[in-house]
C-alpha cells in the first residue's frame, strides 16, 4: 500500500513518537500525496514547520531511492510527494500478478469474528427508505469486512413478539370490527398500526383472525411472520442483500431463557433494583443521563433487556464484536444500548446510525405512495428502478449524512447517472478487449511479436490511470477503519472519470504494437480493479450498455 510505504519512510527519520497523517490533496499541484507532519512537529522540536518540512525532505532524497519523483515543501509547512513511474509500474504488475487477489487478505485466523446487524426492522409492516439504506451498507460494509479477512456473520434480528407484535394484532382485530376498546377514546387507538397493509392482510386472513380472536398476540405472529417473509423476497431476491442469520427474538433469545440469564448477570453485579414496581438498570454509572427500565411494573421486558438478551446470546456463540447500524429514529437509544453491552461483556460494540432519505423527482419531495396512499416502501423503490441504481445511490453518501434520493436521475440512462457512469467504464473496456481479440486474430498478431514495455506508459493520463488503480488498497483499508462504504462509491466514480479522460485521449488499438500491448496491460489491469470494486459494492458490470 503506497500510503503506508510513505508513513513508514517518515517514521524511519523521525524519532518523536507522533500520529503521521499522510492523505490525498484535492488538486494535483499539491502532489500525489501530502503531510502535514512538520506542522504537528513544531513545538517539540521548537523550529518553524517550513523548516522541518525542508530538512525531512532532504533526508527523505538521500534514503528513499528513487520512490518518488519529486518532492517539495509547500507554506506553511506541508511535504508534497509525486511518485516514481517504477513505484506505479510496479503496483500495475502486482495488480496483473494477483488479480482478484489483489488487495484480499490471505489470512483469516489473524482477524476476529464480527457480526454486522443491520436493517432490523420490525415485522409489523414494509421496509422504508431508510431501512433500505441501511440494508445496502450493512451489505457492503460485510462485503469489504470479508475481503480484508474478517470471519463475518450478517444479522437480521427480527422482533417477532413483545409489545410491538400485540399492538399489531390487536390492529388486525381493530381492522376487522373485532376489537371493542378500539373503538374506545380511552383504548390507545392511535398506537395501532394503520396501513393498508394492515387492513389487507386482515380480510385475506380474516377466518384465522376470528379463530384466534381470543389470542391476540397469535394474531400479531401470524401476521409478523407474512410480513417477514415479504421482508425477505425484497431484501434477498430483490436488493441483493445477502444474511446469514435471521435472529428471532421469540425463538433464538425469549425461549432460550436469555432475557433471564441477563437479568442474572445485572443483579449478579448489582445493577439492577426495583422502584415504582418496575425493575431498573443503573446505566448512570456509565454515563448516561439516567436509568433505563428493564421491566415494566406489569412484569413486561423492554425493548431495552430484550435487545440486553440478544446481546449476550450473541457473545455466547463466540463474537466479541458486534457492529450495529440503525435508522435515524435511533439517536437516543444508542446510549443505552453501549452500556447494555458493555456490562454484558461485548468487548468491540459499535452503533452506526444512519441518516434520513428524502425521495426527490422533479424537484419535488415525493412522501405518499401513488399505488396506496401511503408513505413509499423500499420495495416500490427496487422495484420502480434498475437494483444497481437504488444501492449505488444510496452508498454515495456516508451514514451520517442527510441524502435526498434523485428518483429521475437514478432511471436515467445517461452519464448524468453516477452508477451509468461508473458501468459505462466497464462496457469500454469490454469493448476494446473484443477489438483487440479480433485485430489480433485478423492480423494474425502472436504474443511473440508484441512486447510489453511499462516504460511507454508515461503519458499524463496513462500515470494518472496508474496512479489512481494503486488506491484501490488504501481506499479498501479506509472504508473498513471508517466504516464507511460510501468511499469505495465515490473511489469508482473517480475511477471511471480517471478511466474516461484516459479512453478519450490515449490511442489503445491501432497504437504502435508494442505501446498498444503495453495499454492493453493497463486496460487488463483497470478491470480486475473495477471488477473488484464492484463485486465489493454488490452491481454488475455489464460488457454492454
Amino acid at each position: 500500500m503506497i500510503k503506508k510505504k510513505i508513513v513508514d519512510l517518515l517514521k524511519k527519520i523521525i524519532k518523536e513518537d507522533i500520529e503521521i497523517e499522510v492523505f490525498v490533496p484535492e488538486k494535483e499541484e499539491f502532489g500525489h500525496y501530502s503531510t502535514n507532519v512538520a506542522l504537528k512537529l513544531t513545538k517539540e522540536l521548537k523550529k518553524s514547520p517550513m523548516e522541518i518540512a525542508q530538512e525531512l525532505t532532504n533526508d527523505l532524497k538521500l534514503t528513499t531511492n528513487n520512490f518518488f519523483k519529486k518532492i517539495e515543501v509547500a507554506s506553511p509547512g506541508f511535504i508534497n510527494f509525486w511518485l516514481s513511474e517504477r513505484v506505479l509500474q510496479n503496483e500495475l504488475k502486482e495488480i496483473l500478478q494477483k488479480k482478484e487477489r489483489y488487495g484480499k487478505s490471505k489470512v483469516q485466523s489473524l482477524k476476529p469474528k464480527v457480526q454486522v446487524e443491520f436493517v432490523s426492522a420490525n415485522p409489523t409492516g414494509p421496509l422504508t427508505l431508510a431501512n433500505g439504506r441501511g440494508g445496502f451498507m450493512g451489505d457492503v460494509l460485510s462485503n469489504v469486512l470479508e475481503f480484508c479477512g474478517y470471519k463475518v456473520e450478517r444479522e437480521y434480528y427480527v422482533n417477532d413478539t413483545g409489545n410491538q407484535v400485540l399492538t399489531l394484532g390487536k390492529s388486525i382485530l381493530a381492522a376487522l370490527g373485532l376489537l371493542e376498546e378500539a373503538h374506545s377514546t380511552s383504548s390507545g387507538q392511535e398506537n395501532f398500526y394503520k396501513g393498508e397493509y394492515v387492513k389487507e392482510w386482515a380480510r385475506k386472513n380474516s377466518a384465522k383472525v376470528k379463530k384466534n380472536k381470543n389470542n391476540t398476540l397469535k394474531i400479531g405472529q401470524l401476521a409478523a411472520n407474512d410480513f417477514l417473509k415479504l421482508i425477505k423476497v425484497v431484501l434477498e431476491k430483490k436488493a441483493k442483500i445477502r444474511y446469514n442469520r435471521w435472529t428471532s427474538e421469540d425463538k433464538h433469545i425469549r425461549k432460550k431463557s436469555y432475557i433471564e440469564k441477563v437479568l442474572k448477570i445485572f443483579k449478579a453485579k448489582k445493577l439492577a433494583y426495583e422502584k415504582d414496581g418496575a425493575l431498573w438498570l443503573k446505566t448512570t454509572q456509565f454515563s448516561d443521563d439516567k436509568d433505563r427500565v428493564l421491566m415494566t411494573k406489569d412484569n413486561f421486558p423492554t425493548y431495552f433487556l430484550a435487545d440486553s438478551g440478544h446481546f449476550l446470546e450473541t457473545k455466547t456463540r463466540g463474537f466479541k464484536n458486534k457492529i450495529m447500524i440503525l435508522g435515524p429514529d435511533h439517536h437516543g437509544y444508542v446510549q443505552r444500548i453501549k452500556i447494555a453491552a458493555e456490562i454484558i461483556g461485548l468487548k468491540n460494540f459499535e452503533v452506526i446510525i444512519t441518516q434520513a432519505v428524502r425521495l426527490i423527482s422533479k424537484g419535488e419531495e415525493v412522501k405518499m405512495s401513488k399505488r396506496k396512499g401511503e408513505f413509499i416502501t423500499f420495495d416500490e423503490l427496487v422495484s420502480e428502478i434498475n437494483p444497481d441504481a437504488a444501492r449505488f445511490f444510496f452508498l454515495m453518501h456516508s451514514a451520517d449524512a442527510h441524502m435526498d434520493f434523485d428518483l429521475d436521475l437514478a432511471k436515467e440512462q445517461s452519464m448524468k447517472n453516477p452508477v451509468y457512469y461508473a458501468q459505462y467504464a466497464s462496457a469500454r473496456i469490454h469493448s476494446i478487449l473484443a477489438k483487440f481479440k479480433i485485430q489480433k486474430s485478423k492480423f494474425k498478431i502472436t504474443d511473440k511479436n508484441l512486447k510489453i514495455n511499462l516504460n511507454l506508459l508515461n503519458t499524463a493520463d496513462d500515470m494518472n490511470l496508474m496512479r489512481m488503480l494503486a488506491r484501490f488498497l488504501e481506499i479498501i483499508q479506509e472504508a473498513v477503519e471508517k466504516r464507511n462504504p460510501s468511499i469505495l462509491a465515490r473511489y469508482a466514480i473517480d475511477l471511471a472519470r480517471i478511466f474516461h479522460n484516459f479512453y478519450e485521449k490515449e490511442k489503445i488499438i491501432g497504437a504502435e504494437s508494442d505501446l498498444m500491448i503495453t495499454r492493453l496491460e493497463l486496460i487488463k489491469a483497470t478491470k480486475i480493479i473495477f471488477e473488484n470494486l464492484f463485486k465489493l459494492l454488490g452491481i454488475s458490470m455489464p460488457k454492454k450498455m
